[in-house]
């Protein structure tokens, strides 16, 4: 009879220690591919960023073929911030703590008219893209101010207007849609 109990003990010894691996293996795998799944999510996220830049900018290059010209654009935004710069007339996106190092630390890097920085922090990056443009850039008719947009579920929609050319200045002005 002692034998047989033995056996018995042994076999869930045995499941436990199985367990206990697989468990363990799972965690290692999970640690492995956790920060490569983080780094391809910003990558993505960049890159859908990028070319929803270059469609704001084609708007824009759309309605520089007369005054009174008006398109409209929907952006949407899971992660990072828009800046609408009426100081400094550029349109700006920031990833603050990605974990994607997208170019090389404080060297600017050109994709076509999107200019992209990347910065070291502690344990990420921060990304910026920015379009600086030559013309007078203002957001509700102010040329004062700088509107930030944070990321929501519903895409934003834009409305950029050539209001004309003031004191030798074509002046586009960016409103956000309802």
């Amino acid at each position: 009879m002692v034998i047989l109990s033995q056996k018995r003990g042994q076999v869930w010894v045995e499941t436990v220690i199985y367990t206990l691996i697989g468990i363990a293996l799972i965690g290692l795998v999970l640690a492995i591919l956790t920060p490569k799944i983080k780094e391809f999510r910003d990558r993505s996220v960049i890159e859908q960023t990028i070319d929803s830049l270059n469609v704001f900018d084609s708007k824009v290059v759309d309605v520089l073929d007369a005054p009174g010209n008006k398109r409209k654009v929907t952006f949407g935004l899971e992660r990072g911030t828009i800046f609408v710069d009426s100081l400094n007339n550029t349109i700006r996106y920031v990833l603050d703590e990605s974990n994607v190092r997208y170019s090389e630390p404080g060297v600017s890097l050109d994709i076509g008219r999107i200019n992209v920085t990347t910065q070291e922090l502690t344990e990420s990056y921060r990304i910026s893209l920015y379009m600086s443009y030559k013309y007078n850039i203002t957001f509700n008719g102010k040329d004062s101010n700088s509107e930030q947009f944070t990321p929501v579920s519903i895409p934003y929609e834009f409305f950029i207007e050539n209001k004309g050319m003031i004191n030798n200045n074509v002046w586009i002005d960016v409103t956000e849609g309802s």
